[in-house]
């Protein structure tokens, strides 16, 4: 790939330009397409204005320059649906390790007595004893302590869920007949 780093040319046709044009001007698409939009019809090179440098694109739409370049780039490489469209992520299709049975074990572990010689669970014990319990997958000790913070296990802690809120403060007098 000779002279990758060459700024790519964007050349939109009259149809083009005018779906980009009301796309920009319609309010039902997300604020991206939109943005990506209007960074094509200010780097089309037959627009009347002519060439405008990616500085000026960038501050216009206002995003940085290497955004405009890579708008430019995926045009002029894919055409403007896949440019326009949203690019699906690598890990999507990935099932995630922990589901609603291993975090329901996850939390019963941690609400039972930790082994004999330990004061209180530690993360590398709920992994070492997740590990035993579970058959299938294994887990690390980033993944539990994710799904710790994600489901905000506090045993002591009082919160919404688990204990009614005071109805009245303590220092207001309760009149009583």
């Amino acid at each position: 790939m000779a002279n990758s780093n060459a700024k790519r040319k964007v050349y939109l046709e009259n149809a083009t330009r005018k779906e980009l044009n009301s796309l920009v001007r319609s309010g039902s698409v997300s604020a991206r397409e939109v943005r990506q939009a209007r960074i094509l019809l200010l780097a089309d090179e037959n627009s009347r204005e002519g060439q405008r440098p990616d500085s000026y694109i960038a501050e216009c739409v206002g995003v940085c320059e290497r955004q405009v370049s890579r708008v430019r780039q995926r045009f002029v490489e894919h055409g403007l649906e896949t440019t326009l469209q949203r690019q699906t992520r690598s890990d999507a299709g990935v099932p995630q390790k922990v589901d609603g049975a291993v975090e329901a074990q996850l939390v019963r572990l941690c609400c039972s007595e930790p082994p004999a010689g330990q004061q209180r669970w530690t993360l590398q014990l709920l992994v070492d004893e997740l590990g035993k319990l579970t058959v299938g997958a294994q887990v690390c000790r980033e993944t539990v302590r994710r799904t710790l913070k994600k489901i905000a296990s506090n045993p002591g802690k009082q919160n919404a869920s688990a204990f009614r809120k005071p109805t009245a403060p303590a220092s207001l007098h309760i009149w009583s007949e």
